[in-house]
């Protein structure tokens, strides 16, 4: 049923709560594991101009640390992995991929925000993901 599955990574304590729960549903299915990590343009944009490619320089550093993670825990439990490090608006990447990918179901976890922060950030991307990707979104509080 579920062939490749998709573990967006941010490096925060919530991709662990998403891989202990992603990576049985992988092994149970025998899905390759895809780890994803988005370069928000919005980070890389919002510091000075003078600056900008050694910020996107250092958040792709940290983004090939944090699929790299993802991927010795997926290759830990027998699977095959993808990793990918791309640039944008993290739902927006996060939905894109999936469909380019072939991705049978995304498995992330909110980043356990308050009520308030949600309402000042316009929700979060887990949010957004679910309510636009065209594959089931597992969401693991």
């Amino acid at each position: 049923m579920y062939d490749d599955l998709l573990i967006p990574t941010d490096r925060s304590d919530a991709v662990d709560r998403a891989l202990d729960h992603g990576i049985p549903l992988a092994v149970d299915h025998g899905a390759t594991v895809h780890a994803l990590y988005v370069v928000d343009r919005r980070v890389a944009t919002a510091g000075s101009a003078a600056l900008h490619d050694e910020v996107v320089a250092d958040l792709e550093a940290q983004g090939a640390e944090a699929v790299s993670a993802v991927a010795d825990r997926a290759r830990t439990a027998g699977l095959d992995v993808e990793t990918e490090v791309r640039q944008g608006t993290p739902d927006a990447v996060i939905v894109g991929y999936a469909e380019e990918a072939g991705v049978d179901v995304i498995v992330m976890s909110p980043e356990g925000k308050s009520p308030r922060e949600r309402i000042q950030s316009l929700g979060s991307v887990s949010d957004r993901v679910a309510d636009d990707a065209t594959v089931p979104v597992f969401l693991i509080k």
